[in-house]
């Protein structure tokens, strides 16, 4: 996380991660989410904020999945089904249910495939938002696997050259396990900048740099800027412009409709032509299938210990690699408490009094 989207120091309240999952699980019960689901959503959202993930974590995400709740856009207690199976794949549908609470039990269809034929892959359709999608693909990871998840959905970002949005910010993740390093985890947007991150950007009023989004008519704006009023800008692809590579995060986009929205039979998210949500593709590779486990795990901790190693260029501390911060961040937090803006703890403290809940417990 750059620091521009860090929570300032002086608005700064530190929150326990155990009082944080007690209280977005019983947020999540008073939405009608069951017991054991709410605890899993919580998991997750947690998870994602001890690992530094603001962006899909407790600050932007459960307030609007409050509103998708108790508007009726999510269903709180989905009939999820699988609509296609093989033994090495399936495709579920979601009911309009949240993905994140039912990405870890497609995930873990997806493991439970791979150890029987050695690599599984289980798509959604008609869904909710899967929170940070790297949470799934550790779990792949944490099972001697490497997890690998896409999604597809919104309508916010715009393909090189374009004027109008075709496409969501549609991330892609992959973890891998080392055996006494760290685990290797890459969950990014495919545009220039996260679309959470804009919420980050309006509550702790920091500019987009120049690359990052367009303004209305598609036209790059190449200048450090503060964020433009909603409906004035359209969010670029990862590079910004051509000429610095956007036609990469186009074609990575174009990934995640691939694999999340076609493989689940859903519609790409540009021609979408009836209400599906968002779409998600969760795969597992039993690494033992393809080679020797304590073999793989020995090599990756070799090529994460040698970039970790790399003399840093001028001006920087060290190199680091895809995980190793918000495994630092993690270990950090779990010891000092979770950092919240003052704003969230107000936000916080209003849906718990409107929900009859107790308050949110800080350090």
């Amino acid at each position: 996380m750059l620091e521009r989207f860090k929570v300032p120091k002086e608005d700064e309240v530190r929150v326990p991660h155990g009082s944080l999952h007690e209280t977005v699980a019983s947020i999540f019960e008073k939405m009608g989410v069951t017991p054991e689901d709410a605890a899993l959503g919580a998991d997750v959202l947690v998870a994602t904020d001890l690992r530094g993930v603001e962006t899909h974590g407790v600050s932007n995400m459960l307030r609007a999945y409050v509103r998708g709740y108790s508007e009726g856009g999510l269903n709180p207690r989905p009939n999820w089904r699988v609509a296609r199976e093989s033994p090495s794949t399936a495709t579920i549908d979601a009911d309009r249910g949240l993905a994140v609470i039912l990405g870890p039990k497609a995930m873990g269809m997806a493991i439970d495939k791979a150890r029987a034929v050695g690599v599984g892959v289980v798509t959604m359709r008609n869904a909710g938002h899967s929170g940070a999608i790297g949470h799934h693909a550790m779990l792949a990871a944490k099972a001697d696997m490497v997890g690998m998840t896409a999604t597809a959905g919104g309508l916010g970002v715009l393909p090189t050259y374009g004027a109008e949005p075709r496409m969501g910010t549609n991330p892609i993740a992959i973890a891998a396990p080392a055996k006494s390093e760290p685990f290797l985890l890459f969950d990014a947007a495919t545009s220039a900048i996260a679309g959470n991150k804009l919420q980050l950007a309006s509550r702790v009023g920091a500019n987009m740099l120049g690359g990052w989004v367009a303004g209305a008519d598609g036209a790059p704006i190449l200048d450090e800027v503060p964020l433009p009023e909603r409906g004035q800008y359209h969010q670029l692809p990862l590079g910004g412009t051509r000429e610095q590579g956007s036609h990469k995060g186009y074609g990575f986009s174009l990934m995640s409709e691939l694999l999340a929205a076609m493989l689940s039979g859903g519609s790409p998210t540009m021609i979408e032509d009836e209400p599906g949500g968002s779409k998600h593709y969760f795969a597992a590779y039993d690494i033992a299938a393809f080679c020797d486990l304590d073999e793989f795990k020995d090599k990756m901790d070799a090529m994460l210990r040698t970039l970790r190693e790399t003399p840093p260029a001028p001006g920087h501390e060290r190199v680091m690699y895809p995980g190793l911060s918000e495994y630092e961040e993690e270990r950090e937090r779990m010891a000092n408490g979770i950092p919240l803006h003052r704003e969230v703890i107000e936000w916080f403290g209003d849906i718990c009094a409107e929900l009859q809940l107790p308050a949110l417990r800080t350090a």
